[in-house]
């Protein structure tokens, strides 16, 4: 199968155990207004560029033939990168399981992560499978926005799933991400009866999630789950303006 991913990060160690591979798949049916990789939200391949690096020298609009409105090539400073890269299935195993020896050295793994991984499910879990063919630890990382039985279908191949649950009340969850969150908590519940081990995990963003009402709602829901609640990332807003994108924290969906 051919997948889009946008990026993989290598030696991450905040994916899971040990140093790890995090494959970053494109597109995600969510759009949290905090989200710190817009890049990862379309499922289209898009263009961006890094202001800081651009002197407005022309060269990329000069016979440009590609489908963007500049062409990244043609910078001589490197400010343009294409953000969307098509693989297929055995292609992306090959690269990741040249990985395995360092892996294995450091207790790490490969991780998929996103924009949602399970958005582009069968395509993960035919990647997947190569790799647990060769005895490589797995990690998930989902919002856990899917349906249900492609979701107990993926999550069931992974060592470790590692899920967010946001926002425990449906309306809220609704006016800052875009989506409603009954499809989450009967995956969160579906998980916590797999046998997978799993963490849940709630991002704090200020005024939205970090609340004691929110918080208490979402310990009552992970049970004898683990639960992390995870800092605010202040540079959560500093990919937008490479997207020619404005970042909004305290806005909602519109």
């Amino acid at each position: 199968m051919t997948g889009r991913i946008f990026d993989i990060k290598e030696f991450s160690v905040h994916d899971g155990p040990g140093c790890r591979v995090t494959v970053f798949m494109k597109g995600c049916p969510m759009r949290c207004i905090w989200c710190h990789n817009p890049e990862g939200q379309s499922f289209d391949k898009e263009l961006m560029r890094k202001t800081a690096l651009c002197t407005n020298c022309g060269l990329c609009t000069k016979n440009n033939r590609t489908a963007f409105s500049r062409d990244p090539d043609a910078c001589p400073r490197g400010a343009l990168k294409v953000s969307g890269e098509d693989v297929e299935s055995d292609q992306l195993a090959k690269k990741l399981i040249s990985y395995a020896p360092q892996l294995e050295m450091m207790k790490g793994g490969v991780t998929f992560s996103g924009g949602e991984p399970l958005a582009q499910s069968g395509f993960v879990r035919e990647t997947a499978e190569m790799l647990k063919d060769r005895g490589i630890h797995l990690a998930l990382e989902t919002s856990g926005y899917a349906d249900g039985d492609d979701f107990i279908k993926t999550v069931n191949l992974f060592d470790l799933v590692l899920m967010d649950i946001k926002l425990a009340d449906s309306k809220a969850h609704e006016r800052y991400t875009g989506v409603p969150n009954g499809l989450i908590l009967d995956n969160a519940k579906a998980l916590k009866a797999s046998g997978v081990r799993h963490v849940f995990r709630t991002p704090l963003i200020p005024g939205i999630t970090d609340g004691e009402e929110n918080l208490s709602a979402i310990r009552a829901i992970a049970g004898d789950s683990v639960w992390e609640k995870l800092p605010y990332n202040k540079m959560a807003g500093s990919k937008y303006p490479m997207l020619e994108r404005e970042y909004d924290p305290k806005g909602e969906i519109r």
